[in-house]
C-alpha cells in the first residue's frame, strides 16, 4: 500500500522512531492487529477496505 509518506513522516504520526517503521518494512519486526490499525489510521487509509482487499488476496491464492 502506497501512502506517499516517508518512514520519518509515518514515524512522526505514530509517535515512534523512524527505526520502528524501518524494522517492520524490512520484515525484522512483526506488528499486531492493534498496531496495524494504528498504522492504517496514520496513513489515512481505509482500514475496512484494507481488510476486504487482504481477504480477497488470501482467497485468490488458495
Amino acid at each position: 500500500m502506497k501512502s506517499g509518506l516517508t518512514q520519518a513522516e509515518l514515524a512522526m504520526r505514530l509517535r515512534k522512531s523512524q527505526s520502528y517503521v524501518s524494522k517492520y518494512e524490512r520484515g525484522e519486526r512483526r506488528i499486531d492487529v492493534i498496531e496495524l490499525f494504528e498504522i492504517l489510521h496514520a496513513m489515512k487509509a481505509d482500514s475496512i477496505r484494507f481488510v476486504i482487499d487482504l481477504q480477497r488476496n488470501i482467497y485468490k491464492s488458495i
